[in-house]
C-alpha cells in the first residue's frame, strides 16, 4: 500500500513540475478567466490522482493531460453560468508585453475548433499527427483548421507584422 501512494506522488510531482504550465495555459486558452482556469487546472490534477493509470512515457503523460484538461474546459464552457453570463477577460493582467497580449487576445477570440489547433500547434509543439490523435479528428481537418486559424489571425493582426509572432 505504501508503495502505491508513492508512485502516486512520484506521478503528481512529475506531471505538475514537466505538465503544469501547460495545464495551465490550456485552461486559461479555453476559460478566458483566471479564477475559472485556476479550478480547471485543480480537476485536472484531481483526476489523475484518482486515475489508475501508468504512462508509457512522458508523452503519453502530456497528452492525458492535454486531453482532461480541454474536455474539463469544454464541460465548464458548456455550464449553465458560462452560456448565460460569459467569460470575464483578464488578458491584460495576464501578458505584460502588448504585442503578446493583443496576439493572445486574437487567438481566444477564434472559435474554439480554432483556437486548439492555433494553441496545441504553436504553444505547446505539438505536430498535426499528434493533434488529431489526441482530438480524435483527421489529420485532414487540423490541416484545414490551422489554415483557416491562420487567415483569421493574420487578417485580425495586420498580416506580416505579426506572422511570425502566434
Amino acid at each position: 500500500m505504501g508503495n502505491s501512494s508513492y508512485r502516486s506522488d512520484d506521478v503528481m510531482t512529475n506531471a505538475l513540475s514537466n505538465h503544469g504550465n501547460m495545464v495551465k495555459r490550456i485552461c486559461f486558452v479555453y476559460l478566458r478567466n483566471q479564477s475559472d482556469a485556476d479550478d480547471a487546472f485543480q480537476d485536472v490534477f484531481v483526476k489523475l490522482l484518482e486515475a489508475d493509470l501508468i504512462f508509457t512515457d512522458e508523452e503519453h503523460m502530456k497528452a492525458w493531460l492535454a486531453r482532461v484538461a480541454i474536455n474539463k474546459c469544454k464541460d465548464m464552457f458548456k455550464s449553465y453560468w458560462r452560456r448565460n453570463v460569459g467569460p470575464i477577460d483578464n488578458i491584460e493582467e495576464t501578458f505584460e508585453d502588448k504585442e503578446e497580449s493583443e496576439v493572445m487576445q486574437a487567438v481566444l477570440d477564434l472559435p474554439a475548433k480554432y483556437k486548439e489547433v492555433v494553441y496545441l500547434f504553436y504553444y505547446e509543439q505539438y505536430t498535426v499527427v499528434e493533434m488529431a490523435k489526441l482530438l480524435g479528428q483527421k489529420e485532414n481537418t487540423i490541416y484545414s483548421n490551422l489554415h483557416r486559424a491562420r487567415q483569421i489571425l493574420k487578417k485580425k493582426l495586420g498580416g506580416a507584422e505579426h506572422e511570425y509572432t502566434f
